[in-house]
């Protein structure tokens, strides 16, 4: 499939680089960009080239800024011609929702808000640049803010979430609070932000594939259920993953390079 809305390579370390190509719209999406990622998650899923991923939104503005606000009133983004077949935009977006369990690293420069958050609420590490924006309008505009505060609810502290979502246009979280509250691991400058990214991505490519999609799934799927059955769910998953990941790579020698490591 080409692409209109989406730029996607895959370099020889095994990164899959998708980045939002839509700047002269701050890297809204629109209903194209949801058939572009259904399509595009699937290809990532069933590619064992493909061990890790990196998001990112070209250069501009912002890393995005959610639905297209002029395309949604002609072609709105979450509706269909049929009222049951009506889907949530986020089941496009999300490497979750579409089963993808290769480890995505989010890279946000810029605003970053509303619907932008599908992208962040299923990502496993956010970084962000220092000139990065978070926020959410949809009360600014007369609109109930649900669905992304509830899933950012899994990953934020209860009050944060409100207050973001209840204070609208009239406050942003910077780059500083944002690394404070947990939204993001780390915060670059702007020049160095998709270097890093790419770096993060790159180390866990190196990894087995089948130890870290295992984890990955293990760690999401446990927020679905219960304590009890995620933690005999998860002791399930190293019986299976566990073998495999081993016969992946050379134990021993990586048990020898243990002591170069990173202290962060």
């Amino acid at each position: 499939m080409e692409y209109t809305t989406l730029l996607f390579d895959i370099s020889d370390d095994g990164v899959g680089t998708i980045t939002l190509n839509r700047p002269e719209a701050m890297n809204s999406f629109t209903r194209t960009m949801l058939l572009e990622f259904d399509h595009l998650w699937a290809h990532i899923r069933d590619n064992d080239e493909v061990r890790a991923v990196v998001l990112r939104g070209s250069a501009g503005r912002a890393f995005s800024t959610g639905a297209d606000v002029k395309s949604h009133a002609t072609d709105p983004v979450g509706h269909a011609n049929n009222l049951w077949n009506a889907r949530d935009p986020g089941e496009s977006l999300g490497a979750r929702s579409n089963k993808v369990w290769k480890p995505v690293v989010t890279a946000v420069h810029g605003l970053c808000c509303a619907g932008a958050f599908y992208w962040l609420n299923e990502s496993d590490v956010i970084i962000c640049s220092q000139d990065a924006q978070f926020f959410d309008p949809h009360v600014s505009y007369g609109l109930v803010c649900a669905v992304e505060p509830i899933g950012m609810s899994y990953r934020l502290p209860l009050g944060e979430v409100l207050r973001m979502s209840l204070l609208g246009n009239d406050e942003r979280i910077g780059a500083d609070t944002a690394l404070r509250i947990g939204l993001v691991t780390e915060i670059t400058s702007n020049e160095t932000l998709w270097d890093r990214a790419h770096e993060l991505a790159a180390k866990i490519a190196t990894k087995p594939p089948a130890a870290v999609q295992g984890t990955v799934r293990a760690i999401w799927e446990s927020l679905d259920v219960p304590r009890t059955m995620a933690l005999t769910q998860s002791l399930k998953y190293t019986m299976i993953g566990n073998p495999v990941a081993q016969s992946q790579m050379d134990v021993e020698a990586a048990r020898k390079q243990s002591r170069s490591f990173e202290v962060r």
